[in-house]
């Protein structure tokens, strides 16, 4: 079931609804109403920060709290949820604060069928934010479930005046259906998402969206020269495949290319996985995911910029068909790549892809894969990585990923870590000899298929892609859509004054 939203003017102590949410601040004495919660706080004697504050409450960032309403207002319940310190004199809630806040009250309410959302929404901004982190926060993931589970609300309102609402409420949803499409396909069984499910899958959002696509299926890449791709997957019973998706905008004047990894499951190849390492190995394909969820998302939201998407689809598998440790492939174009290592596979498929896209003529290529575990050392399971052959280029897709909400940070490509891919028998070696700087060195590994002038980022959503703690904020435990907002706000970006 789907939540429908609505931006409404209404008092929200007077709606016969579920429940209300309510945004507290941590103040000096307590917790105190933020903007939006007046009419409610007031209804209860006394105020309900009072209350609040003999629970314990604090108004802390992600702090909720129910109460029953006991007639004070005609919903049963109210939801207290914390934005942390009241923005100082002049300034405004910001955006990430309200989205991760709704989003885990949503996620208190599971269950509730209509909710309304009074919190600060003096802006668009504000309003698309509580609306996003409402769709975000409220997901579920219940396609293998045999009993019935909480589902999301039936109906969500935004108390909101503000000019532009209605708009950004819009957006919102486009933005939250398109990373929960992305989520959905991480979340699923490898066994139910093998590369020809997966193009099935792009083939069918593509015609739903409008996109143009082109499948190359086993034969045509071994016919077209993709060695990577085909070499990954030839150790399975599933062959692999390579999906362009691509949207154009009558007055656009520059074009992009997304390039996606997507090994619908790593077992490592002949390089085996240890058994603890594989159990989330299903989000390998989170960096497609994500370039599908965007393109969706584009064509609905419609950029003045034209967009192409590769969707570079495989199963690494060990078998007796399996590519070994010391073979050489060659990738689209011509270069070669000696194997040491099976279990970095992702590289290979993403070199044909990155080749591929050239053809494009494109302005700008951002590649988006879960590549490398030193990522999760280097910055953990919520921030992606990066990098980028141009200074310029690496700041504006950190802007972007700002802009729309995500953990993000610049790394660097040092010049001295290439030495460490060479080869004594190809082209370049697809690992280093040296454990250090894994993630750089794979991102260099990527930039010698970029050719000169070609202007290039690399995000390396390892961590982020897959959840395997708790939720928090308006994020599920399991996939999470990473680097699909961004994506989104790039091709804005680049439809405007990038």
């Amino acid at each position: 079931m789907s939540t429908s939203l609505a931006v409404i003017t209404e008092s929200p102590s007077s709606l016969d609804v579920d429940a209300v949410v309510v945004g507290y601040h941590s103040g000096a004495d307590g917790p105190e109403p933020a903007s939006g919660a007046h009419d409610v706080d007031s209804a209860f004697t006394g105020g309900l920060g009072r209350a609040l504050a003999l629970l314990g409450a604090t108004g802390a960032l992600e702090e909720v709290n129910t109460i029953p309403a006991l007639g004070a207002v005609k919903s049963p319940l109210v939801v207290a949820v914390g934005l942390g310190d009241a923005p100082v004199e002049g300034e405004s809630v910001t955006a990430d604060t309200l989205a991760r806040a709704t989003g885990t009250a949503l996620r208190s309410l599971a269950g509730k069928s209509r909710i309304v959302l009074a919190l600060p929404a003096q802006s668009a901004e504000q309003t698309g934010a509580i609306a996003l982190g409402a769709l975000l926060g409220g997901y579920s993931f219940d396609r293998y479930r045999t009993s019935a589970t909480d589902s999301p609300a039936e109906s969500v309102s935004v108390v909101s005046t503000a000019d532009g609402a209605a708009e950004a409420v819009n957006r919102a949803e486009v933005l939250a259906s398109s990373v929960n499409l992305a989520r959905d396909l991480v979340n699923t069984a490898p066994a139910d998402l093998n590369p020809e499910d997966f193009a099935g899958i792009a083939e069918e959002v593509a015609r739903e969206s409008g996109l143009a696509v082109e499948t190359l299926d086993e034969q045509a890449l071994a016919e077209g020269g993709y060695g990577g791709i085909v070499g990954v997957g030839q150790g399975s019973a599933n062959p692999p495949r390579l999906v362009r998706l691509s949207y154009t905008h009558p007055d656009a004047a520059k074009t992009i290319a997304f390039v996606g990894k997507g090994i619908t499951f790593d077992s490592g190849g002949l390089s085996l996985k240890p058994a603890a390492s594989m159990d989330w190995m299903k989000s390998d394909m989170g960096g497609a995911a994500s370039v599908l969820a965007a393109l969706r998302a584009i064509a609905a939201l419609r950029p003045a910029v034209n967009v192409v998407g590769y969707l570079a689809i495989a199963e690494n598998m060990p078998s007796g068909t399996a590519q070994r440790p010391s073979d050489v492939l060659t990738i689209y174009g011509g270069k070669t790549v000696e194997v040491l290592n099976t279990d970095a596979e992702g590289r290979l498929v993403m070199a044909d892809a990155l080749v591929r896209a050239h053809e494009d003529a494109p302005d700008l290529i951002v590649d988006v894969a879960t590549l490398t575990g030193a990522q999760l050392v280097a910055l953990g399971t919520r921030v992606f990585a990066i990098m980028a052959n141009d200074d310029d280029v690496r700041a504006r897709v950190a802007d972007a990923a700002a802009e729309a909400g995500e953990a993000a940070w610049p790394m660097p490509l040092p010049v001295e870590l290439r030495k460490g891919l060479d080869s004594s028998v190809a082209d370049i070696a697809n690992v280093a000899g040296e454990r250090w700087g894994g993630m750089l060195s794979a991102g260099i590994f990527l930039n010698e298929f970029i050719a000169e002038g070609v202007k290039w980022a690399h995000l390396d959503i390892a961590g982020p892609a897959f959840n395997s703690a708790g939720p928090h904020g308006y994020t599920p435990k399991g996939g999470t859509g990473s680097a699909t907002r961004t994506l989104v706000r790039i091709a804005e970006s680049y439809a405007g004054n990038w």
